[in-house]
This record gives C-alpha cells, sequence and structure tokens, in this order.
C-alpha cells in the first residue's frame, strides 16, 4: 500500500477493526512515520476534514492521514462508511485505502481479560459476547477492507514492524544520529543511547603546551594517537557503532545519542566525538557533532591529580 514519491495525491488511510486488536499502536507507528493521526474520528466528518477538491492545491502535498475508528465511533455504520468511501475515491486528488485489524476471539477475549477492559460491546454481558457482536457488525468492512492484518500471534512489536513495512514511504525517513562529547566532573548527559569513557587514555590536560589546546586541534589529536591503548579500542568502538546503528535502524529508532566522555569534556573526548564521527560518515551516516564543554575552562581541580 506504498506510494509513489511522484504521486500528488492526497493519502489517506482509514483504520478499524476489533476492539483490542492493535488499532492504537497502529496509529502511533504511522504519526512516528510522519503521518497526521486522528482517533475515533466520526467517518461521516471525513468529506468536511479534508475540504472540497482542488481546494488546498496551492499549498502543494501534504503530509498523509491516517484515521482510526471502530465500533464506538458516534455515529457507527459500516454501510455509510463504505459508500462515503467510494464516492471520495473517486476524487483525483485523493488516494484512500482501509486497514482492518483482526485478531481472533480467543486472543481477543485473553487480551480483555488480562488488561480487565469492558469489551464496547458487551453491555454487562461476558466478553466473548461483545466479541461475537462486534464481528458481525463488522464483518462488512473487513471483507471491502483494501488489506487486513491479522495480530493473533503479533506483539506489539511485531505490530509495530508490520506496519512500518507496510506504510512506511519507499524512501525511509533517516535516523537522527547525535555525537557529543562531555566532562563527567561536569554531569552526565541526560539523554545518552550510548556512553563510553574515554578516562583510559593519556590526558592531555598534564601536557602544558596542550592544556589550553582542545580535541579538535591537531596537536592534540597527535598526543592521544600516540597512547598505545587509542588505536584499538577506536577500531571496536566503531566497529561495534556500526554493527548497531543499522539494527536501530531497522527496529525503527529515531533518534541515537552516542556521548563520549572525558573528566572535563575538552580533550580526549572531543576528539573521539570528532573522530567517530568521521567515520560515521564514511559508511554513510549524517551525525550531529555536540561538544557540551568544550567551552569551558580547564581547571586542575577537575582533572584531578596527574598520573605519574
Amino acid at each position: 500500500m506504498g506510494r509513489d514519491s511522484s504521486d500528488s495525491r492526497q493519502r489517506i488511510l482509514l483504520i478499524t477493526g476489533m476492539s483490542g486488536a492493535g488499532k492504537t499502536t497502529a496509529l502511533r507507528v504511522l504519526e512516528d512515520l510522519g503521518w497526521e493521526a486522528i482517533d475515533n474520528f466520526p467517518v461521516r466528518l471525513l468529506e468536511r476534514l479534508i475540504g472540497e477538491e482542488g481546494a488546498d492545491n496551492e499549498t502543494g502535498l501534504r503530509a498523509p492521514l491516517a484515521i482510526g475508528f471502530d465500533t464506538r465511533t458516534r455515529g457507527f455504520d459500516p454501510a455509510d462508511i463504505i459508500a462515503l468511501v467510494k464516492d471520495l475515491s473517486a476524487r483525483d486528488d485523493l488516494l484512500i485505502s482501509t486497514l482492518f485489524l483482526d485478531c481472533s476471539d480467543s486472543e481477543l477475549e485473553r487480551r480483555y481479560n488480562e488488561n480487565r477492559r469492558r469489551h464496547p460491546l458487551a453491555d454487562g454481558k461476558p466478553v466473548a459476547t461483545g466479541i461475537a457482536a462486534e464481528r458481525e457488525l463488522l464483518s462488512p468492512l473487513r471483507r471491502w477492507a483494501n488489506a487486513v492484518v491479522t495480530t493473533t500471534d503479533f506483539s506489539s512489536n511485531d505490530l509495530q514492524q508490520a506496519i512500518r513495512g507496510q506504510f512506511a514511504d519507499a524512501a525511509p525517513r533517516e535516523m537522527t544520529v547525535t555525537v557529543s562529547s562531555f566532562g563527567f566532573a561536569r554531569g552526565m548527559p541526560p539523554m545518552a543511547d550510548l556512553l563510553f569513557d574515554m578516562r583510559y587514555l593519556d590526558n592531555p590536560h598534564w601536557d602544558p603546551d596542550l592544556r589550553e589546546l582542545t580535541g579538535k586541534d591537531p596537536a592534540v589529536g597527535e598526543h592521544i594517537r600516540q597512547d598505545p591503548a587509542y588505536a584499538e579500542s577506536f577500531e571496536r568502538i566503531r566497529d561495534l557503532l556500526l554493527l548497531l546503528l543499522p539494527r536501530y535502524e531497522k527496529q525503527g529508532k529515531s533518534y541515537v545519542n552516542i556521548a563520549f566522555g572525558c573528566t572535563g569534556g575538552r580533550h580526549r573526548s572531543v576528539f573521539v566525538a570528532e573522530e567517530i564521527s568521521g567515520a560515521l560518515r564514511a559508511a554513510g551516516f549524517s551525525p550531529t557533532v555536540l561538544h557540551r564543554n568544550l567551552a569551558s575552562r580547564t581547571a586542575e581541580m577537575i582533572e584531578g591529580p596527574q598520573q605519574p
């Protein structure tokens, strides 16, 4: 159900199905993919929401729109919904499709009992009664839907992956990678996904000619490269990141924050962050580089005693 990037029609996806089959999860994933998502929307108002044909042509392509509805939605009537969508699908400026999320009765009953939620159609009766009534009511929409996804054996993560695979654009959104440096003595970064402590490397702070420089200065970089531990540890960190980042991207992670720390955040961490960023760019990533403590003053009290 993907779309050619040259298609200028407004893309609309209607999501319905059995209560408890994963509609909320699907809408959240679509929102992460850049869709505008609306849940429990009265479908009879759809024409009013999207406007008349050609009304917004001057604004160019709009964000795709995902609309969730089910038997609880006000004015729910499958026949009326199907008739309305058929009429709208005849418009040249719209691309409308319908996704139906299904699940076995036994699994739905297990989910409701586990979550201790009331089924919207049970009306004080057993959950199984509500499920049966809903299935009968929704049967015309299930037959008519463009796609049916059965979530009986799906975990939440499985459903997320299925939605991403089916509805992400042909050119996937690029994961945002941030590489930062910081000083442990000035506090830990709050949002690091991966954190590397570079304090095992020889500290340029204790060389008077390097103290006022930073990890961006060639002399500091050369000093750090001379440490016997640097070359092998750098290669191992680089290779680890090149292994992990594609896997994070495959899992749909939108942001990855990689932090390198040293004592003051001006020398070792800055140099390694810059070098790693270069290696990631060479591998096809586009990291943003941040140096939190680069402008901080040098301080022997922070750096601690010089090692012999």
